[in-house]
């Protein structure tokens, strides 16, 4: 057997159950969960999308074979009852639940699974394919069991199974929607989605509103043994603006919210009408860097040289940034991934800050005047405005000078896909608990040049595709703590990590977000 058991294991069938508290009263079922999202959604489609907005609705309509744990470092049974990798590595069996049903009552075959799993790993779908890069073939035993055939062993292939873009979608369905390709057909099937998820789409405003209605054909039971979902609906509503967002729980007009300001927290949590959830998370928080030679227009771009990358990490106090944004919630990074990712290596140590090197760097890199940049931030959001702010003052003492620009959610994320940026606020979250994600993302030029920077470093890159094959897990580490110090010349300024805030009225039950950032409705509940 291999050192692995965990990955090697067979997992039997474990039910699925409510997370209700045994000492407490029982769920009650029905009515509509009113909740407060910062961004609308663009796309639901798991396999064509790129941003948490589009990524947390996604488990709410659609189920994968295999679940993130609560914890978010394993997985569970979903869709898959259960589960065996073989001792070599070079494939994985799969028996599915038996009588699952999509929202439209018809059946989850094992088709559908085949489909789905070869749509998601073609190269030519979306930026996520290479989570699911590794399966070589999708073979159908029956019509509940099948065998994921790999190229390679990939030790991060049942995490894989558990990510928003391996969802389960109908593939006749899908088949029949408007479109000659496969991008097209994602959008037209996206108004009216079959899914397999706890939730239906119902309504869509965009930009504005969305509505979702349980659906009477899902798998999961709660503690009355009856199936879940509890609540009858959920309606969304999208508000940008942080404070308006807040008021709107406070006054009752929502029953909870998302992305809470840290500068609110103190302030909420002494409303007994209340409750604020500081959830767990691989959230990082960081400045993305454009170091293309020059930007849009023609100008020379001061971010492309590694000098000068370096010089406004020195400048950042961040210890100061966390007491100023996050009033001491925050932890420093110390690497591109969280300290909750597998694998993550602390390649600084403590966080150094000094200036005066910073400006030492700027001026061997040509710039011993400074220079002036733009930096983006989200509208309304009350965090960025507070980071943005603390670093043109932090960045202005080594002499760059920085305008703060404030664009909404549709426009910034236009700006950044197309790389037309200098520099721009943004976070990641981990989808997986592995670290080839954050990695393929971040560092891999192929995947999406790394996060639209135009960065690139082949010797990070070989290291990353290596790590990808390597089942020795002492090997693996040392590849990632290789790349992660490689990265340290890459194209971010790091901030700093928080955990995700969240704010609830007192009567919303069981509502929890994992990790990895899912937001989980299936068993929440709105006491009566």
């Amino acid at each position: 057997m291999s050192p692995r058991p965990a990955v090697l294991a067979l997992f039997v069938l474990l039910a699925a159950c409510g997370q209700a508290d045994a000492t407490g009263p029982l769920p009650s079922r029905g009515g509509v969960l009113r909740y407060g999202r910062y961004l609308d959604s663009r796309l639901l489609d798991p396999v064509f999308n790129d941003a948490n907005a589009d990524i947390w609705i996604l488990s709410s309509l659609y189920d994968t074979l295999l679940l993130p744990s609560d914890n978010g470092s394993g997985v569970e049974p979903g869709l898959a009852a259960a589960w065996r990798v073989a001792p070599d590595g070079l494939s994985v069996m799969l028996w599915l639940r038996q009588g699952i049903r999509f929202s439209d009552g018809t059946p989850i075959a094992a088709h559908d699974v085949k489909w789905s799993l070869d749509r998601a790993r073609n190269p030519n779908n979306g930026i996520w394919n290479f989570l699911l890069g590794a399966i070589g073939d999708v073979q159908i035993i029956d019509e509940t069991t099948l065998v994921l055939h790999l190229r390679h062993p990939d030790p991060s292939i049942l995490a894989a199974l558990s990510v928003f873009n391996s969802a389960i979608l109908p593939e006749r369905q899908f088949r029949a929607a408007l479109g000659a390709t496969d991008a097209e057909k994602a959008v037209s099937f996206q108004q009216h989605p079959v899914g397999s998820g706890p939730f239906v789409l119902q309504s869509w405003v965009h930009g504005s509103s969305m509505r979702l209605r349980r659906n009477p054909f899902y798998w999961q039971r709660g503690a009355d043994g009856k199936p879940l979902p509890y609540l009858d609906a959920i309606d969304f509503q999208v508000i940008p603006d942080d404070a308006t967002r807040i008021l709107k729980v406070q006054s009752g007009e929502l029953d909870g919210a998302e992305l809470i300001p840290f500068s609110r927290v103190a302030e909420l949590r002494a409303d007994p009408r209340l409750r604020v959830k500081l959830f767990p998370s691989t959230r990082v928080n960081y400045v993305i860097l454009n170091v293309r030679p020059t930007l849009r227009g023609g100008a020379r771009n001061p971010m492309a040289s590694a000098k000068v990358r370096e010089a406004l990490n020195d400048a950042v106090y961040r210890r100061g940034l966390i007491q100023i944004v996050t009033r001491g919630i925050g932890t420093e990074m110390t690497s591109y991934m969280s300290q909750a990712t597998p694998l993550h290596v602390d390649v600084l140590g403590a966080a150094r800050y000094d200036p005066a090197r910073a400006r030492r760097l700027l001026g061997e890199a040509g710039y011993a005047h400074g220079f002036k940049a733009e930096l983006l931030i989200l509208a309304g959001s009350e965090d960025e405005i507070e980071i943005g702010t603390a670093l043109q003052q932090m960045w202005s003492e080594v002499g760059v000078t920085v305008h703060l620009r404030q664009l909404d959610g549709g426009t910034l994320t236009d700006l950044y896909r197309a790389g037309a940026f200098a520099m721009r606020l943004s976070s990641w979250t981990d989808d997986i608990a592995d670290p080839d994600e954050i990695t393929s993302y971040f560092v891999y030029a192929p995947t999406n040049g790394a996060q639209h920077t135009g960065w690139h470093d082949a010797v990070a890159e070989q290291l990353y595709l290596a790590s990808g094959v390597e089942l020795d897990s002492a090997r693996r580490a040392a590849d990632y703590g290789h790349i992660q110090a490689l990265f340290e010349r890459g194209p971010i300024v790091r901030l700093f990590e928080t955990p995700y805030a969240v704010v609830l009225r007192r009567r919303v039950m069981g509502f929890r977000q994992l990790p990895l950032g899912n937001n989980i409705f299936t068993d929440t509940w709105l006491a009566r």
